[in-house]
């Protein structure tokens, strides 16, 4: 994408031209939050849940100390911190080499929720967000394109024609009493453009424990299978539940196999760590060497009833077998990450506003929620009045429309069908990097 690009002016609809490039804004960003996290010891999350176990949490009004200062679409963006990751698959001749690499992708996109215990906001119907990254070779665009139920979908290009990453997401969110559990239904599509090669697979469950009482930690656990759709290999990837003794923590674990069902990679790391692959023989020689239980292990599908409340005090480390090969290993977060919401280096980029970039955004973007901004900045009496006002002019929108029989429209995404699954998703429909946002809708 070129540093010089021709837009429309938000209010007037007339073209003009103007010198922009994101390189050197991200170059001038900060390390850090304008405030530090706000404290959460005066406020009892148990008076506001104690009526909702068993419910899905999407309907229910949280105060904004619970929340993180990011919109969920901004939370979404995040699966692009690893996209080296992308760029290494589409470089390599091999499927197979690029299997593991897309897998290793697919671990990286949910590794920033480790300690990640504060709840994006809820996006606004029609809300969007644009994060576009010169120096990672990559532009994305996403919109929140229905609220109840709330829907958001997303699409990542590459600036060079190499690939296409996109989805459709429908959070849901449980509460089970000590826990909420978290269900990120939805495709992810990955599609590289030089090998014609798709890939898809979706995400795996997410727990945060003791919401009532005791620290906060998350887990992850489910089956993802990650689909070559153009040469038939699959990757079975086991997030591993916690069990008992907290020793499957974090774990990872799982093969590729091409179309005749052969096994021809062992993956195998942690979400919170690294990732490695190496030969099913060599793997299986090294599991007898060691006397390792080759039983299948029973793994849990909930964390409903857990008996473990605390989090299991487990060694941060992956035993590397010999004959591996590193896939992955996560970016280290700052030292002062713990005081502003756990955020890693990334993450702490995806709501700066510099002045210049306000011309160029659409009147919908993130970074322009005053309840976010104000949450930021360490208001929280400001970020809980604004976030009222928000959702009241949602709620009156929507009566509005209902008053005239009218449907909300979309902006930049519209249902079809999946051409690679099948099933019905959001896809883009492209022209959002025009910037003509004349036709936007006032949400803020």
């Amino acid at each position: 994408m070129n540093s010089e690009e021709e837009f429309y002016d938000a209010e007037t609809g007339e073209r003009v031209t103007e010198t922009l490039s994101w390189s050197e804004i991200r170059a001038r960003r900060g390390k850090t939050l304008p405030a530090d996290m706000i404290s959460k010891n005066n406020f009892s999350v148990w008076s506001i849940l104690k009526k909702c176990i068993g419910m899905e949490l999407s309907k229910i009004a949280m105060p904004v100390v619970f929340n993180e200062p990011l919109s969920f679409l901004q939370r979404i963006s995040e699966y692009m911190e690893h996209t080296h990751l992308i760029h290494k698959a589409c470089s390599l001749s091999d499927s197979i080499d690029r299997m593991q690499v897309v897998a290793a992708f697919a671990v990286s996109a949910v590794a920033s929720q480790w300690e990640r215990t504060g709840k994006p906001f809820n996006p606004l119907l029609g809300e969007t967000y644009e994060l576009t990254r010169e120096d990672e070779g990559y532009r994305l665009i996403s919109e929140q394109v229905s609220h109840h139920p709330p829907v958001s979908a997303f699409h990542a290009q590459s600036l060079k024609q190499e690939f296409e990453f996109h989805g459709t997401i429908y959070p849901k969110l449980k509460f089970w009493g000590k826990s909420v559990e978290a269900e990120p239904r939805g495709t992810m599509t990955l599609e590289l453009l030089k090998h014609k090669e798709v890939y898809t697979w979706t995400n795996p469950l997410c727990c945060v424990h003791n919401i009532i009482l005791g620290k906060l930690w998350i887990e992850q656990y489910g089956t993802v299978e990650i689909v070559n759709h153009s040469t038939g290999d699959k990757c079975v990837l086991n997030f591993k539940p916690c069990g008992m003794f907290g020793k499957e923590l974090h774990k990872v674990e799982g093969h590729i196999q091409d179309k005749s069902k052969k096994k021809r990679r062992v993956i195998y790391g942690k979400w919170t760590e690294c990732m490695y692959s190496m030969d099913p023989k060599l793997y299986e020689a090294n599991r007898k060497k060691t006397g390792a239980d080759t039983k299948k292990l029973k793994q849990e599908q909930s964390c409903e009833g857990d008996e473990a409340d605390e989090m299991p005090d487990v060694q941060e480390t992956v035993t590397v077998i010999p004959g591996s090969a590193l896939l992955w290993r996560i970016t280290p977060r700052p030292a002062h990450s713990a005081q502003m919401y756990n955020f890693t280096s990334f993450a702490m980029t995806l709501n700066e506003l510099e002045p210049a970039m306000e011309r160029l955004l659409a009147p919908t973007d993130c970074r322009l929620r005053p309840d976010i901004r104000a949450m930021e900045n360490g208001d929280i009496d400001a970020a809980n009045t604004e976030k009222e006002r928000l959702e009241e002019k949602q709620r009156a929108s929507r009566r509005e429309r209902s008053k005239d029989k009218e449907e909300w429209s979309t902006r930049w995404f519209k249902m079809a069908t999946n051409p690679h699954t099948g099933a019905e998703d959001w896809l883009y429909t492209g022209g959002y990097f025009d910037r003509n946002y004349t036709d936007c809708p006032n949400i803020y």
